[in-house]
């Protein structure tokens, strides 16, 4: 029998990109599973025009708000409107706010977006994702000294989707496949800077994605082979001997999201913390 969602409206409304929301938002929405959201995005919400726009929208497909809006003028009048329209409104931010002051013995400076200021650790963010990038698929073997990481393991193993992940947190990462009887490039087995990490799954969860995974048209390819149980399980015992020889940690990815690989890879190398 098909599972029917119930659909509801979540207005995420932001002073800023809208990122914070989202997550958030998301995180809770997963949480119940018979129901789907359907999201209303605001970001860069900053003055009393924009928000009138904003509340005729919740006005005309009501739901659940959730907000980040330093402004307590601008909050203040968002929750008095929702309040009027009997709609549930949430500050995400005034809650921790709150408790950083009372610890902390200071008021906040309400700055708008304080969170994507362009610091260091911004431009170091763009670098990695740059360097991420440019290092995807064994592209560039010859900079892999330059990496924080370098990720490996035959193909449908999530490297590029963690290597892109792991960049937005600083971390220069490269990947290159693992293919069953080649060895590895000289500059990998060479290089002395970076955490190498293996990733794995299991056999029955690799076909289940290559087998939806659309394909080109490459000379010489055979889908067969590529889907073949028997045949994966071989490509994973090379990775796993790879990893051995050279002392490697390996991951299985197979129950792992994105960003609880990468925070196992993180927490291989303090200092990447």
């Amino acid at each position: 029998m098909e599972n029917r969602k119930n659909y509801f409206h979540l207005h995420l409304i932001s002073d800023s990109t809208g990122e914070t929301l989202m997550s958030a938002g998301r995180a809770v929405s997963a949480q119940f599973q018979a129901y789907a959201a359907i999201e209303h995005i605001y970001p860069l919400v900053r003055s009393r025009r924009q928000l009138a726009s904003v509340l005729e929208s919740i006005d005309r497909e009501p739901g659940i708000v959730l907000y980040t809006i330093v402004d307590e003028e601008l909050a203040r009048l968002l929750d008095l409107r929702c309040r009027d329209l009997g709609t549930p409104c949430v500050n995400l931010l005034e809650p921790v706010m709150t408790t950083f002051q009372t610890y902390l013995g200071s008021p906040s400076r309400r700055r708008v977006g304080a969170q994507h200021a362009l610091d260091a650790d911004y431009f170091a963010r763009m670098d990695a994702l740059n360097f991420t990038m440019d290092h995807d698929d064994g592209q560039l073997p010859e900079d892999y000294d330059q990496a924080d990481v370098v990720l490996i393991g035959i193909s449908r193993t999530s490297k590029t989707p963690t290597s892109i992940y792991l960049a937005n947190r600083g971390i220069k990462t490269a990947n290159l496949p693992v293919v069953l009887g080649l060895e590895l490039p000289d500059s990998l087995l060479k290089a002395t800077r970076p955490l190498v990490v293996g990733l794995i799954a299991t056999s029955d969860r690799i076909a289940q994605v290559r087998e939806n995974r659309e394909l080109g048209v490459t000379q010489g390819f055979d889908r067969r082979d590529y889907t073949d149980r028997a045949n994966i399980q071989e490509e994973l015992k090379y990775a796993r001997s790879l990893c051995a020889r050279h002392g490697w940690p390996l991951i299985d990815v197979t129950r792992r999201s994105i960003e609880e690989t990468a925070a196992a890879i993180v927490a291989l190398r303090p200092r990447l913390r």
